[in-house]
């Protein structure tokens, strides 16, 4: 509790200096921006991006080792993706729901001549499938490919698993290297609240007021949307079907979602949610260390609500009217496209681009929003990764009570 106050503390020292800095003093930002703000920052996120592929794959090593049952794995597999893509189509919608309903874009004054963007084409769904198995382990593990990462360590787990006592060498060396990553996690979140004030500073010292006033009703939508999400999605599923208490899975998990606002990085807020996942919130270590780093990697409900509030302004703002199957088509691509793209830089703005393909809306749109994106990826993604514990903590719960039935129909019999 001691570290998430001095975190809140920071993040409200950090947006108050940011804005302080942009009203009274925009040409000392720059050279205090340089000289502290982006080296604090940039080491603190270096900090712990430099453990998250090490424990990646030590994690769902343990995991998938641990559920040693080929079912069990894949009955949690099957649960986490149908999550993920239940929840983003859930995201989509209420994102087109609430923008149509506070119309972002209507209001006219947004300025489109001037408006260009180049959108990096994404690849083919088929391609990042194929992809998913690596041709060079290291050499994904040196990238950063998660999805790959993440169904090599799947291999060599299930391989342990199946061995048993002929490997068990190596799986306690795998255990010992996920000791140590959960060790150095905790000493790097003693950096926290100084990473997160000068990310926070930063971002709001170059974001600037005018910005945030032009898009004012572009960026409510976005918020309220997320809020909305936050609260009735993933506070129903803890409620009634994981039967846990949402505000106090909230009061827990504020560290995980603070360290994810600041850095704007699912990945990298990926160490600090896994910890809080498995020491406050009693997620079984196998679930978490397969389910959450999957969901880093595909869930994407906040970059879904932004590209459904994104959609419907761009479309009002160029004076086009969507229909009904633009709408369903809207979802349909997004959902898809949360996986499909899985891993690729820039990601949301690539979803985005092909959404508004799709409907046949102009990409040079996306240079309207991109002002603002910054402040709201910080927000998107904190939901983001607390759609990933939500998932956590829901299968946790599900797979604990389909082995306490396992159990009583055992000795029932």
């Amino acid at each position: 509790m001691k570290l998430t106050r001095n975190i809140l503390i920071a993040l409200f020292l950090g947006l108050i200096t940011g804005i302080g800095f942009n009203l009274f003093a925009p040409g000392a930002f720059e050279i205090v921006d340089r000289i502290v703000f982006n080296p604090m920052g940039t080491l603190f996120i270096n900090a712990i991006t430099m453990l998250v592929v090490p424990l990646v794959l030590f994690s769902i090593i343990l995991g998938t080792a641990g559920v040693s049952d080929p079912k069990k794995l894949g009955r949690i597999g099957g649960k986490t993706v149908s999550f993920y893509l239940v929840t983003t189509a859930i995201a989509l919608t209420i994102g087109l729901s609430l923008a149509f309903l506070i119309q972002p874009g209507a209001g006219g004054g947004f300025e489109t001549d001037a408006a260009n963007y180049e959108a990096n084409e994404a690849p083919p769904i088929m391609e990042t499938l194929i992809n998913i198995i690596p041709q060079n382990p290291i050499e994904a593990m040196a990238d950063g490919e998660m999805l790959q990462i993440i169904a090599f360590a799947v291999l060599i787990g299930f391989a342990l698993a199946r061995l048993g006592d002929k490997t068990k060498g190596i799986l306690r060396l795998v255990e010992q290297g996920n000791e140590i990553m959960m060790y150095l996690v905790k000493l790097v979140m003693y950096l926290a609240p100084l990473g997160a004030f000068a990310l926070i500073a930063s971002a709001i010292g170059e974001l600037g007021l005018s910005a945030l006033q032009a898009m004012l009703l572009y960026m409510g939508a976005v918020i309220l949307a997320l809020l909305v999400h936050a609260v009735i999605t993933y506070g129903s599923v803890l409620k009634f079907i994981a039967k846990r208490n949402p505000i106090e899975f909230a009061r827990k998990f504020v560290p995980a979602m603070v360290v994810a606002f600041s850095t704007s990085s699912s990945s990298a807020a990926l160490p600090v949610s896994m910890r809080v996942a498995q020491q406050d919130l009693r997620v079984s270590k196998p679930v978490s260390s397969f389910v959450q780093p999957l969901g880093s990697t595909i869930n994407m409900d906040g970059t879904a609500i932004m590209q459904a509030v994104a959609t419907v302004f761009i479309a009002q703002v160029y004076a086009v009217s969507l229909s009904f199957g633009d709408l369903l088509t809207v979802i349909l691509t997004a959902t898809l496209a949360s996986i499909g793209t899985a891993g690729v830089p820039g990601v949301g703005m690539i979803m985005l681009a092909m959404v508004l393909t799709s409907v046949g809306l102009p990409v040079e749109g996306i240079a309207l929003v991109l002002g603002v994106d910054r402040l709201l990826d910080m927000l998107r993604t904190a939901v983001n990764i607390t759609g990933d514990a939500t998932c956590a903590v829901m299968v946790s719960e599900s797979e604990a009570n389909h082995e306490d039935d396992e159990e009583k129909m055992t000795e029932a019999s």
